[in-house]
């Protein structure tokens, strides 16, 4: 049975006996030859050593069928939506057959009735606290180059978000099968207890959306 870890969009949580990706321009600065001394020197490296450059919406430098786990905490959604469905073929190529697949993402549904919710109760400001807990749009126009580059470069504000029904038919689609939602610590395999946090879970009192799936097989 393979037993190699994969996690990609890591961000500095890279926790030993995984395979550590992130496609950030942050880690592509650090990782430079000119400016990683820079960033030694003035001790603010975000980015753990063990975290490898890789970009999973084109092709890991893994191969094809090796991987018993991946894991993506609030990765999907900052990714452009046309992107998502390739981060999923991508994934699924890694993973061995019978591999386990679990992500989280920030969950469209109960933000929305939180929002209905609101508009019902007549409150003026729904829009803006839908629109701010989804880290959707802009609130002003970047100016200066570090806002210019952050919103060339960074990741860090939401392109898309999901439901449970449409990453399920998107998962299905790619070819995942057994898709459940689940929950934190309910794998059934200690290596992910390794990457996962509890925190990552919830937002306030409110579940994510968290779910499981496999690639087809069995492992052997």
């Amino acid at each position: 049975m393979a037993r190699v870890y994969v996690q990609y969009g890591c961000g500095a949580s890279a926790p030993e006996g995984w395979i550590n990706f992130d496609a950030s321009f942050r880690l592509k600065m650090e990782r430079s030859l000119v400016l990683r001394q820079i960033f030694r020197l003035g001790r603010c490296a975000l980015f753990p050593a063990n975290v490898r450059l890789g970009d999973v919406t084109r092709r890991l430098p893994l191969p094809t069928g090796d991987a018993a786990g991946v894991y993506a905490s609030h990765v999907l959604e900052h990714l452009p939506r046309g992107s998502v469905e390739a981060a999923l073929k991508e994934t699924i190529r890694i993973l061995a057959p019978g591999g386990r697949f679990r992500l989280i993402v920030p969950d469209l549904e109960w933000r929305v009735r939180q929002y209905l919710d609101a508009v019902t109760r007549g409150e003026a400001g729904a829009s803006d606290q839908l629109l701010t807990s989804c880290l959707l749009g802009k609130k002003a126009v970047p100016s200066g180059f570090l806002s210019l580059a952050r919103a060339l470069y960074g990741r860090s504000e939401h392109l898309w978000m999901y439901d449970w029904l449409t990453l399920k038919a998107l998962l299905e689609k790619t070819g995942f099968v057994r898709v459940r939602r689940c929950a934190f610590g309910d794998a059934g395999d200690p290596m992910f207890d390794l990457v996962e946090d509890r925190a990552r879970y919830f937002e306030g009192n409110e579940r994510e959306l968290a779910i499981e799936a496999f690639k087809p097989g069995t492992s052997q």
